[in-house]
């Protein structure tokens, strides 16, 4: 009979995990992405001789990991369109970062409408091995669905605390790079982050995990690419794995 699997020896001594959601528990990354491109592309259709928004380069480069208005500005700065802010209720359209905003996530409320969000298998059996291991785990993200979403997954009693956008706005919290959302995590779950580990697919979230000053930042490299392997080292990662799965060890044979 085989055992249950063990934890490998980068978790041993530590009391806590805090997981990003988007990409590293849910497979949600890629609606994002389409999102993005959605609410991206018609801005960038009104610039001549601007090309469209790549849903993988754009997309890890500029908005992964972080608050839906920080992305915005983020990735039409970076394309030398410097939008006025606008204000929080702003429709959805392209005359203001809010705007674009609220068109995201207009286009990505209707995907979620029309097909369930998978989570990544990996992840979950490394998350029920540190519940059977009694290491408690947390879930942080920038979005305000993260909550629902892992609900409706149906793995939301894997997590002791769930930070998400709608707790970054009612405590007022800096977005990724900045630590903020995990060191509440921690907090909240009652271990410092010198005893905990953050696992994150995103370049802004490895950076805040770095700068928390947590005892282990694992990146989750999802397309097995150099570049992006190497971009999430220089941001901070301490390892780089294709799947979260990779941290467990099969269990001994009795």
């Amino acid at each position: 009979m085989t055992g249950a699997p063990s934890l490998a020896a980068c978790l041993h001594s530590l009391r806590a995990v805090l997981f990003d959601t988007d990409g590293v528990i849910t497979d949600s990354a890629p609606v994002h992405a389409a999102a993005w491109k959605g609410a991206f592309d018609a801005c960038l259709a009104t610039v001549e001789g601007q090309r469209p928004f790549d849903p993988v380069d754009d997309y890890l480069r500029h908005v992964d990991g972080r608050a839906r208005q920080d992305g915005a500005a983020a990735f039409l700065h970076s394309r030398g369109l410097d939008l006025p802010l606008g204000a929080p209720d702003d429709p959805p359209g392209t005359d203001t970062v809010h705007a674009v905003a609220a068109r995201k996530e207009e286009l990505f409320s209707a995907s979620l409408r029309d097909r369930p969000v998978p989570t990544w298998p990996g992840t979950v059996r490394l998350l029920r091995a540190l519940r059977d291991h009694g290491v408690p785990c947390a879930a942080v993200s920038a979005s305000r669905h993260a909550a629902g979403l892992l609900s409706a997954a149906g793995v939301d009693t894997l997590f002791r605390a769930v930070v998400d956008g709608n707790e970054a706005h009612r405590l007022d919290l800096p977005g990724k790079p900045d630590p903020a959302l995990f060191l509440e995590a921690a907090r909240r779950l009652g271990v410092p982050p010198g005893d905990s580990a953050v696992v994150e697919d995103a370049l802004a979230g490895v950076e805040a995990g770095r700068r928390g000053g947590f005892a282990l930042v694992v990146g989750v490299d999802r397309t097995a690419g150099p570049y992006s392997a190497g971009a999430l080292r220089r941001r901070g990662a301490d390892v780089v794995v294709t799947d979260p799965g990779e941290l467990l060890l099969p269990g001994d044979a009795g």
